[in-house]
């Protein structure tokens, strides 16, 4: 899938888990910083490849990209596993937990499970995808739904321009409507 459907899925999915388990109170910094780690995690597991844009954004960043795609065993391999999860998941927890002293009003296990609902929504659409997702690495065997590889959509093309990235907005907009009662309770009584 490409970045802008792993953004929106991972949007959509931290909604659909902020109104399934709702938030008791929550202050205006933890929101904006979990979204921003909602969105890093919805893109991260493409850091194996050369032209993800962090690499772009950095000097020498395409070489460091190289050598980091190769050193991990390409794209779709670690980062798209449930091994990979586990890593990526422990590491920003190690990074929130340093940074906690700075930012003591934000709430860094909310932002841990925002980073993870990204994460974890990346290698579920990829698992859509005609390459499919190795998620029982070391076992390097690629899984994918449906399980007919045919079946399966390639990476920005029509299928996902023009059927899935709308589904994932139509649902997004039907969801805010169906949902606008509790949505603005959510805002006015909860964010503090």
């Amino acid at each position: 899938m490409t970045g802008r459907t792993h953004d929106l899925a991972a949007l959509t999915a931290l909604g659909a888990a902020v109104m399934l388990e709702p938030l008791r109170t929550v202050t205006l910094s933890t929101v904006l910083v979990a979204v921003l780690a909602n969105q890093i995690g919805g893109i991260l597991p493409d850091i194996d490849q050369p032209t993800a844009p962090l690499w772009k954004n950095l000097p020498e960043g395409k070489w460091f990209g190289k050598l980091f795609d190769k050193s991990i065993g390409g794209h779709r391999f670690l980062t798209h596993s449930i091994l990979g999860i586990v890593i990526f998941g422990f590491l920003a927890r190690l990074l929130l937990s340093f940074l906690h002293p700075i930012i003591k009003s934000v709430n860094i296990g909310l932002v841990w499970w925002a980073f993870l609902i990204g994460l974890v929504s990346h290698l579920i659409l990829d698992s859509f995808t005609k390459e499919g997702v190795p998620w029982l690495l070391p076992l390097s065997k690629k899984f994918g739904f449906p399980p007919v590889k045919a079946w399966r959509i390639t990476t920005g093309k029509a299928v996902e321009t023009f059927i899935i990235f709308p589904i994932i907005l139509i649902v997004d907009i039907w969801f805010c409507a169906s949902h606008t009662k509790e949505l603005l309770i959510l805002i006015h009584q909860r964010i503090v």
